[in-house]
């Protein structure tokens, strides 16, 4: 169903939706707003009105005057300039969520574009002609829509599925011209925080799925590592004040209900480890670290955020060429989601350790086959461990990076897009973490010496597991069990236990957050169909 920009913003989830392949429309009055926006740039051209980027340089040149037979030639200028990104392309949903942001933008009624630039937009979203867009080289928001905007232009070039053609040809076989650029459509194009709110909304889609398999692969670890159902109280969860920590702490107690496994070893422990009973408290943070993003990246779409915003009326047309495009604000959330994402993967890799060290597990060592000739999830701790450690040198913030750029004229930089680019690397990395996790407890369910059943919920996660991967002996890779049990978190959000408050209903199967298609993409993932199908 296609997303429309209407009268509001979109939103985080409506932007995800469209970044996993959602078509998105402009409403009458979304058009008519960036129409009357283009009039306000129009008047400013024809009066000379002193305008950044319209009839002046850019960066350290805002100063130098540009005459009007010279303004398309800066807007095409601009664009080939700052089309200076380097690196592998970007992901399908990265790109489409940075286009999707931007249209957004320019819906505001305040950039000055025409409205074909808009529909070029769109249609090269609809028809899944994506530009190739290198990862790197922005320190705040240029470098990304440059590329992008190239290809509206017939500049470039775009993927489309496995096809790589250039920006021409692809506008040839949508039936539509490259477009000339006039006053100001260039500088548009490229500034603002679409970059980074694109992104980060794909963030937030991915994080919230990676969060709830995180809560469902705990409680599995937690009732196989026989933990006391007490860390889940709820009357002592509900002495501390975190919306998050008590979602969490209701979430396992009723994924854990039941628990014949729990039940046989009620009491003979004072406390857990911190791994196990601080569940809802580190879970729970990161919701809460999640939640508080969400309004910050709601805003930011809400937000105008070019430089410069044309306003007023066609008769008094007004000019602010201030920083709105400075996206410190999203930087800084990026910053925090992306530790506590981290913290989250950190803590699962605990628990995983937990589960293959027979000095606290009571299971065999490693979750192997007996005798030492097996070395069961041994090496699969270390990947969980090497890639907790990457987390960690991800995690330091993008937003305190600094630098100096254009002459001095930029003497301060907020590295949001960078910022928002690390934190889906972090997530993607507790996504495979949780998956190694996940193959862990369902094995060590297959060895659990306790002669009880297991909670009802736990079991059914279970035999979801056990329908794609058989148990583990030795026998094949691991990394192909790993990149089924990546697909599988990435392909659907997991069943959520029954709840007897208000946790939220299960969600619908299916992606919406660009994390699915990412993980089938996964070169491991790939080529996994046939231990698929033997298990």
């Amino acid at each position: 169903m296609a997303v429309i920009r209407s009268d509001r913003p979109l939103n985080w989830r409506e932007l995800a939706a469209v970044a996993a392949g959602e078509p998105l429309a402009l409403s009458d009055a979304a058009r008519a707003r960036i129409a009357a926006a283009r009039v306000l740039v129009e008047q400013i051209v024809e009066r000379g009105i002193r305008a950044y980027g319209v009839n002046t340089g850019v960066g350290a040149l805002c100063d130098v005057i540009v005459s009007p037979s010279e303004q398309r030639t800066l807007s095409r200028n601009i664009l080939m300039s700052h089309a200076v990104g380097v690196g592998a392309p970007l992901g399908v949903a990265e790109t489409r969520a940075i286009m999707a942001a931007a249209i957004n933008n320019f819906a505001h009624g305040h950039s000055g574009i025409r409205v074909e630039i808009a529909d070029q937009l769109v249609a090269l979203l609809d028809a899944g002609y994506i530009p190739e867009v290198p990862a790197f080289g922005s320190v705040g928001y240029l470098s990304h829509m440059a590329h992008i905007a190239l290809v509206c232009i017939g500049e470039g070039h775009v993927r489309h599925g496995s096809e790589r053609i250039s920006g021409r040809e692809a506008l040839v076989r949508l039936g539509r011209e490259p477009l000339v650029l006039e006053a100001k459509e260039g500088l548009s194009l490229i500034n603002g925080t679409p970059c980074v709110t694109g992104l980060a909304a794909l963030a937030l889609a991915r994080a919230e799925r990676v969060l709830d398999w995180t809560d469902a692969i705990a409680a599995m670890s937690f009732e196989n590592l026989r933990g006391q159902l007490a860390a889940f109280d709820a009357d002592s969860l509900a002495l501390r004040v975190s919306p998050g920590l008590n979602l969490v702490g209701e979430r396992m107690r009723n994924a854990l209900a039941e628990s014949g496994i729990l039940a046989s070893v009620v009491g003979q422990r004072t406390q857990d480890p911190l791994s196990m009973r601080t569940i809802p408290h580190v879970h729970g943070a990161a919701r809460d670290v999640l939640d508080a993003t969400v309004v910050v990246v709601n805003r930011e779409l809400a937000s105008i955020t070019d430089n410069p915003i044309v306003a007023g009326t066609p008769d008094a047309p007004r000019v602010y060429s201030q920083a709105h495009a400075v996206g410190a604000s999203i930087a800084l959330a990026m910053d925090s989601l992306a530790t506590a994402i981290a913290q989250v993967a950190a803590m699962a890799e605990r628990r995983l350790d937990r589960l293959v060290n027979p000095l606290v597990s009571g299971l065999p060592a490693f979750l192997a086959e007996p005798g030492g000739t097996c070395s069961g999830f041994m090496i699969a701790q270390y990947t969980a461990a090497s890639l907790v450690a990457q987390n960690r040198r991800l995690a330091a913030p993008a937003s305190l990076d600094g630098g100096i750029t254009s002459g001095l004229q930029e003497d301060h930089l907020c590295h949001a897009t960078p910022a928002a680019l690390k934190a889906l690397e972090i997530v993607d990395n507790t996504g495979r973490i949780i998956a190694i996790e996940l193959l862990a407890a369902a094995q060590a369910y297959d060895l659990q010496p306790v002669d009880a059943p297991r909670a009802p919920h736990t079991d059914a996660l279970w035999r979801r597991v056990r329908a794609v991967v058989p148990t583990y002996r030795d026998d094949r890779p691991l990394a192909d069990d790993m990149a089924v049990a990546f697909r599988l978190i990435g392909e659907a959000a997991p069943p959520l236990p029954p709840a007897s408050g208000n946790l939220p209903s299960t969600p619908t199967p299916g992606d919406h957050t660009g994390f699915a298609a990412h993980a089938a993409n996964d070169p491991k993932a790939a080529a996994l169909h046939a231990p698929q199908s033997a298990a």
